[in-house]
């Protein structure tokens, strides 16, 4: 009796909004209609402003814009671009292109992620590394991709390592200088209390060093994929029978200035694609990172 007695309706209204809050959480989950707007104008502008570059370039290609410093006359119309990225779409060697890039890219990407993130660590970290291994690599660093092609013909004996070795060379500092920023600009309290808890060296490392360091190891990862593809170029001039670098320096002997800008919209659609992907990847193994924004 005590217990059919002790009726509240403040208890029965938190029974009630208990109930109802699935639905109140699912709808308020829902984006809204102002987010969705804001998220359309966001990648509308981007679309606009590709649009109004294009037809600037249209114009300027069709009156043949001659401004004395830069001059038109002779750059091919996006119009004739179109046709001869089509005329290579159809082509059978695009995929023999394609497919060469993108192995010396990623390949000498891949060794300079491991190579700069593993440097970076230890020369963020100790300083008696820093004092050896950071003076020779700052005096490498401003050296730029092609003074490397003499060098890089006598160190290997294949072309095709030649060439990958420039692209290492490309990615290899972004990613290493980001990391060693990511390392020393790690919180000095957050290591202090991690010890005072008694954690060791390798859940420093782990738990404290790695996540506060990883957003800018994804930058530098993110910048490393750009300066390969850059160096892409470089790199296929040296021995290169395939590949969208070796095709636009190819167009360029023959002045085939279609096929260049053709070879060079490629190289930086893939390089944009490459690194999005890289800061795609990034972002999901820093949800932590993400909140924080």
């Amino acid at each position: 009796m005590a217990l059919s007695s002790s009726y509240s309706p403040a208890a029965d209204s938190v029974r009630q909004d208990d109930a109802a809050s699935p639905t109140l959480s699912a709808s308020s989950a829902l984006p809204s209609l102002d987010a969705v707007l804001r998220q359309w104008l966001h990648y509308g502008l981007r679309l606009a402003s590709v649009a109004v570059c294009l037809l600037l370039w249209q114009w300027a290609s069709t009156v043949h814009l001659n401004l004395g410093l830069i001059t038109f006359q002779n750059v091919p119309s996006p119009k004739e671009v179109l046709q001869a990225a089509w005329t290579l779409a159809q082509s059978p060697k695009l995929l023999s292109h394609l497919s060469a890039s993108l192995y010396r890219v990623f390949a000498g990407f891949v060794v300079a992620a491991l190579a700069g993130i593993v440097l970076g660590m230890l020369i963020g970290r100790v300083r008696w590394l820093a004092d050896v291994l950071l003076p020779p690599l700052e005096l490498l660093r401003p050296i730029p991709a092609v003074a490397w092609i003499p060098l890089s013909i006598l160190m290997f004996p294949s072309s095709e390592i030649s060439m990958i070795y420039i692209t290492f060379i490309g990615a290899l500092f972004p990613i290493l200088l980001n990391t060693i920023h990511g390392v020393e600009g790690v919180d000095a309290r957050l290591i202090a209390s991690a010890r005072s808890l008694g954690s060791g060296r390798r859940a420093i490392f782990t738990e404290v060093i790695l996540p506060a360091a990883a957003p800018s190891i994804v930058t530098g990862l993110s910048i490393g994929m750009g300066t390969a593809w850059f160096c892409l170029v470089t790199a296929e001039m040296i021995a290169g029978q395939f590949g969208i670098g070796y095709y636009t320096w190819a167009s360029y002997t023959i002045q085939n200035y279609a096929d260049i800008i053709v070879g060079m919209l490629f190289i930086g659609v893939m390089g944009m694609g490459s690194s999005a992907l890289i800061k795609k990847l990034g972002g999901l193994l820093m949800p932590w990172y993400l909140l924080q924004r």
